[in-house]
């Protein structure tokens, strides 16, 4: 059987191919239509944004931190400086092994264990070819040292830079404070772009309450990087604009001889101009070094200050909230006056003790045997208690919370520094918000002499001594005294608030209450009169104690046989010299019993150091 032949149909086949190779060249056209189109959109179309997108691959903006502004005292003294200090950098890419290198390091420099925690977190986020710093303030020692070694450790170098130092170290720490590193607490509230190349912010004091003038302005470099973000050049740079000079209205002189005269005592001591409102001296003792916390504290020396039962980093001077006890005696008298409760002759009898009407109940006078038949004058010469029970329950408690609030008790005294606290001046109206209760008639006479629920702070009686002293007018504390821009030798004075002056029905009050307090030193029968026998100049000034804890009607307080802690605040507030004052004092120890044993020398000598050995 003979096998059919197909014969192949070659034009088929042609046409086949032809049309494939037609729709490969329609293809082929299409991609490279689409690619000529691309490449007229990216080289034509798109060129202005993608070559902006490619400067911005190779120019980086890199910030430069400004040197934080210098605070001195009012004298020049320097307070706060910038010294140059060292830091030790590690650059990762350059080293094989980082935990050999520490390791060796720890042979010649010391590193903590803080550095070294700190330094492992920075470097998991920063770039291998970045220097990572391991330790900061270094010493002219360790860096000698590693200058020796400094063959042994390739990828390892020293930097220098600024770094903040008190070379006060603790004299008033707790009005000048310290600045410390950014945490993120602190980065929510600044301004990024400004604070991107700095490492400190201020913490406390002076320092937190004038950063924004301290800081600076941020500069800039613009640098070439690499892909990676390698620094390859420098292409541009504006400098930083550094942080304004502070003037403080300090005296540095003085500040130290008011922590000298507080010795080993807890307490506080204010010194203030009651012309200006200037603060010349605030003393909040137990203080600090503040110099540790500028590059981090060791955990162990700050969890001791913490735990420190005398609160060596509690401003007792703002934010210290006392009984004032019978500092309070003139401003009360001087109420009564002014109501027309008393008057300069009436008189009360002080048997030792007071009882209200219709109550069994002894209210104690400090002196047991009484003293008799006394006017204000002796009521506040002597500190009677009996006449201010008696005086407070005549005024009442509203027309005593209206008339010291005045003086500024219970309210913030505005001194431009952050973190006061108001006091309480009580009323019946705070107690029935924040207590539920009603008002009782007790409460009124305990007040009259600075006891119960009323609280002040030193700066407080300090701003309402100096009321006193200008005969009612005002004034608003403050701690900066003059400003200086950077790079002008101007001096330019910061800008001073002054308080509404009180108004007063007759002006002979001022001098009846005021002659009371002069009598408080330099009369025969004054709580305060030891102070006063040998003084050059008259001081005006009235003492207090108050109690920590309420005694029963019948108990007797004895010093010696409670705890410390539990002992009176002695108290002290004065002004000097009367006919021109000069200065006002404010001074509260912790549990120093009598204020005219305690607290009356310590403003004596505070008075001294400014009006006499300054003069000399």
């Amino acid at each position: 059987m003979l096998r059919q032949l197909t014969l192949k149909d070659h034009f088929l086949e042609y046409r086949l191919f032809s049309n494939r190779a037609i729709v490969m060249l329609m293809f082929c056209s299409l991609l490279l239509v689409l690619l000529f189109s691309r490449l007229i959109y990216l080289q034509v179309i798109a060129h202005e944004h993608f070559t902006t997108l490619s400067e911005d691959n190779r120019v980086k903006l890199r910030a430069i931190a400004p040197s934080r502004g210098l605070i001195y005292d009012r004298n020049g003294i320097i307070l706060a400086e910038n010294l140059p200090s060292y830091r030790l950098e590690i650059t990762a890419e350059q080293l094989d092994d980082i935990p050999a290198t520490l390791t060796a390091l720890e042979e010649i420099i010391h590193i903590r264990d803080t550095d070294r925690s700190r330094f492992e977190k920075l470097l998991k986020r920063k770039p291998r070819f970045e220097a990572v710093p391991l330790r900061f303030h270094l010493s002219d020692e360790e860096v000698a040292r590693f200058s020796v070694n400094r063959h042994r450790f390739p990828g390892v170098d020293i930097q220098a830079g600024l770094a903040r130092h008190y070379p006060l170290g603790k004299l008033g720490v707790h009005a000048l404070g310290y600045v410390g590193r950014i945490d993120e607490q602190a980065l929510k509230s600044l301004d990024s772009s400004n604070y991107s190349g700095t490492t400190h912010v201020g913490k406390t004091g002076v320092e937190k309450s004038y950063e924004n003038l301290l800081h600076g302005t941020v500069g800039l470099e613009h640098v070439e990087t690499t892909a990676q973000g390698r620094v390859l050049r420098v292409l541009k740079r504006t400098p930083p604009v550094p942080g304004n000079n502070l003037f403080l209205t300090l005296d540095s002189r003085l500040q130290a001889d008011v922590e000298r005269a507080l010795a080993d005592h807890a307490g506080s001591a204010i010194a203030l101009d009651p012309k200006t409102g200037d603060i010349l001296a605030m003393a909040s003792l137990p203080g600090y070094d503040p110099n540790p916390f500028v590059n981090g504290i060791e955990y162990a020396d700050y969890t001791a200050l913490r735990e420190d039962e005398r609160e060596p980093l509690f401003n007792r001077a703002l934010r210290g909230q006392y009984p004032p006890g019978s500092t309070v005696k003139p401003f009360i008298g001087l109420a009564g006056l002014e109501q027309g409760i008393t008057g300069h002759n009436s008189s009360t009898y002080c048997p030792g003790f007071y009882t209200l009407p219709g109550s069994s109940r002894k209210f104690r006078d400090w002196k047991r045997t009484g003293h008799g038949t006394v006017r204000l004058d002796d009521a506040i010469a002597q500190s009677c208690d009996v006449y201010f029970y008696d005086l407070a329950l005549s005024m009442g408690i509203g027309r005593i919370h209206d008339y010291l609030q005045q003086f500024g008790f219970g309210k913030r005294t505005g001194i431009d520094i952050q973190g006061e606290l108001p006091g309480l001046l009580p009323s019946p109206e705070w107690k029935r918000a924040r207590r539920g209760e009603p008002w009782f008639p007790g409460e009124t006479i305990i007040t009259g002499i600075g006891q119960g629920f009323f609280l002040s702070t030193p700066l407080q009686l300090a701003v309402a001594t100096a009321t006193l002293a200008n005969r009612g007018q005002g004034i608003k504390p403050n701690i900066i005294h003059i400003e200086q821009r950077a790079g002008d030798s101007t001096l330019q004075p910061h800008l001073r608030g002054q308080n509404r002056s009180i108004a007063i029905n007759d002006p002979a009050h001022w001098d009846a209450v005021i002659d009371s307090m002069i009598h408080v030193v330099h009369g025969e029968r004054g709580t305060a009169r030891r102070i006063g026998l040998d003084s050059p100049y008259r001081i005006a000034g009235k003492t207090g104690t108050a109690q920590v804890f309420g005694l029963k009607e019948e108990e007797k307080y004895d010093a010696e046989a409670i705890a410390e802690k539990l002992r009176d605040h002695a108290l002290f507030i004065s002004f000097a010299p009367v006919d021109d004052p000069q200065i006002v004092v404010a001074v509260i120890v912790e549990n120093g019993g009598s204020g005219a044993a305690v607290a009356a020398p310590i403003a004596r000598a505070i008075m001294d150091s400014y009006l006499v050995d300054k003069a000399s």
